[in-house]
């Protein structure tokens, strides 16, 4: 957090210097502050893993970029067509979130994605309830899942 406020910062800086005060400005002394805390990061240890996590959440969103599409073309095909292919059920995913925030973000994103939806998480924080439009095959769902947490759960970890 204390590498984006400097990133801003330094983004302002850029954008006060030079006078011109454009979106495309502040994003030039944006890109400009991501690259000086890159080089700095090693000596600032407030820094440390600033520079990781952009490409990290870069990746992360492509990534869930395409499972939206994935689910949203699977959600739509069943809807569509008129043999329901959805078999509903509830699982119980273990997680390795610990954090409040780290589990409501991953809750968060399973129920933004179509054909799932975040029940509960049991008292312990140890198990989180899903309830899942196509529960055909079990073990692919819950690597997915696990996927999608690992990946969220990378964003919060250096």
């Amino acid at each position: 957090m204390i590498g984006a406020a400097w990133n801003l910062l330094l983004g302002l800086a850029w954008v006060v210097l030079t006078g011109d005060f454009s979106g495309g400005n502040l994003l030039a002394g944006m890109v400009f502050g991501y690259l000086v805390l890159a080089l700095i990061q090693p000596q600032v240890p407030a820094l440390a893993g600033y520079a990781q996590r952009l490409p990290r959440l870069v990746r992360f969103v492509g990534f869930f970029i395409k499972e939206l599409v994935v689910a949203n073309c699977k959600v739509s095909y069943d809807i569509i067509t008129p043999p329901w292919y959805m078999k509903p059920g509830v699982i119980a995913m273990p997680l390795e979130a610990r954090t409040e925030l780290e589990i409501a973000f991953v809750a968060n994103l399973i129920s933004l994605t179509p054909g799932t939806l975040s029940l509960d998480v049991s008292d312990d924080r140890r198990v989180l309830y899903i309830h899942a439009m196509f529960l055909d095959d079990e073990p692919a769902l819950r690597r997915s899942l696990a996927e999608l947490e690992r990946r969220a759960l990378a964003l919060f970890r250096y």
